[in-house]
């Protein structure tokens, strides 16, 4: 079938799991359905305030698409706290003090996160690839291991690609 445009609507079709809140199932009748722009917003009575569409997309990145996601408070709080990490960790890569040898293999690295995407899409796995990029780059940053010129401009690509335009992130300002 073609959309009213005469082209095909989507490419690939995924059927998600149930949406929960605080382990209840979401339901008109309980009170407990959030709209995208309440999530947003903050302008319903369970949230505490509302939550970048970014961080909400970073949230839902963190469960496979087949699973249940439970939604929360705390958990939107935990993945906003964790989607800054990455970008914190993120936004120091092209600053990285370089040597001459590299102890960082982008090419491993990289081939751990698109096995994960390629293995029905499992965005928990390589968010959990991304925070170990994310202890690397740390451990750069702190002189406690080395990375050369080629692969420091290799994993800043890397992350660059797949965590903007892979992944749909954008820097924000939280």
């Amino acid at each position: 079938n073609k959309a009213a445009n005469g082209k095909h609507a989507v490419q690939y079709w995924m059927h998600a799991n149930m949406l929960t809140f605080e382990g209840k199932k979401m339901s008109k009748s309980l009170g407990n359905s959030i709209l995208p722009d309440e999530l947003f917003s903050g302008d319903h009575p369970l949230l505490n305030r509302g939550f970048d569409p970014t961080v909400v997309r970073f949230f839902m990145l963190q469960a496979h698409y087949a699973s249940t996601l439970d939604f929360s408070n705390e958990a939107l709080e935990a993945a906003e706290k964790g989607f800054q990490r990455l970008m914190a960790g993120m936004s120091i890569v092209d600053a990285l003090p370089v040597s001459s040898s590299s102890e960082v293999d982008v090419t491993e690295i990289k081939n751990k996160v698109e096995a994960s995407m390629n293995d029905d899409f499992n965005t928990p796995i390589v968010i959990s690839h991304l925070f170990e990029v994310v202890k690397t780059i740390n451990s750069v940053a702190e002189g406690r291991i080395k990375i050369n010129e080629a692969e420091k401009n290799k994993l800043s690509q890397f992350l660059k690609r797949f965590v903007f335009e892979v992944l749909g992130l954008s820097l924000i300002h939280i």
